[in-house]
């Protein structure tokens, strides 16, 4: 029985007042038995959270409830077992780290393409104006290994700090293309297509909800392996199933917990 809803969720809004929300959440998803992680910084919130559905949707409707949050999308998927050990509500300053304080999603998002969209660019093989695809993975090396789009572009980077550097060194090589950086669940690739967006250039699209949201809306077209996810289940195949069953989601005995900073 797969009675375990997980969600992951992100949204890049102004956020003042982190402390108080922080204890408003903390207290909220304790309430209603959930565990997990919820990132909270000047630029909005990152959440990756798991328990009952009707835990889950609660906790959802009490977060969209405030305006900031009230657009807030969720990818979901299920499991037989709990992939938390608990409930940490923690103060960053940045949601994901990148180093690069130019870089405010709150201001403007990038433009995105969907799931059916781009497996339908993938088929045809370019564009809806002709333009080549270059898919860019953001995610760091050792996700990578796991499972990506077939073709896509891997710079092999220990951590997304790295990314800018990257770009720089690589960055003529889309001249031409329109180029789709991709990640698990949205968050990486809309920084770094807003990023790509600033240094030039052209023609740049986020896969809106990464990976998860591909998976859910196309399954595994022009995808190959797994996609790693940060928690106990390991990583989800194509039909969301989970490799692992573990609760081993706490980042101090997470081994690589050195290179997803």
């Amino acid at each position: 029985m797969q009675e375990i809803l997980n969600i992951a969720a992100y949204k890049f809004v102004a956020i003042d007042d982190s402390p108080v929300l922080r204890e408003d959440l903390r207290a909220r998803t304790q309430a209603l038995g959930l565990m997990g992680t919820i990132l909270l910084a000047p630029e909005g919130i990152n959440l990756f959270l798991a328990g009952s559905a009707d835990g889950v949707q609660a906790f959802l409707a009490h977060l969209r409830a405030d305006a900031r949050f009230a657009d807030l999308e969720a990818k979901e998927s299920w499991s037989a077992a709990q992939p938390f050990r608990r409930m940490l509500v923690k103060l960053k300053r940045e949601i994901i780290r990148m180093d690069h304080p130019a870089i405010q999603p709150a201001a403007g998002r990038a433009p995105g393409v969907d799931a059916p969209t781009l497996k339908r660019w993938l088929d045809q093989g370019h564009d809806d104006e002709g333009r080549e695809i270059a898919l860019l993975d953001t995610r760091n090396a050792f996700e990578v290994d796991h499972g990506s789009f077939e073709g896509a572009i891997d710079w092999r980077i220990g951590k997304f700090t790295e990314f800018p550097p990257a770009l720089n060194a690589h960055r003529d090589e889309f001249k031409g293309k329109t180029v789709v950086s991709f990640c698990t669940g949205g968050i990486r690739c809309e920084k770094a297509a807003i990023l790509m967006r600033e240094e030039g250039v052209e023609h740049v699209l986020q896969l809106e909800g990464g990976i998860l949201k591909y998976f859910e809306q196309v399954g595994g077209a022009h995808y190959k392996g797994d996609c790693f996810v940060f928690d106990g289940r390991e990583a989800l195949a194509p039909d969301l199933s989970a490799r692992s069953a573990r609760a081993s989601a706490r980042a101090s005995e997470d081994p690589d917990l050195a290179i997803k900073q």
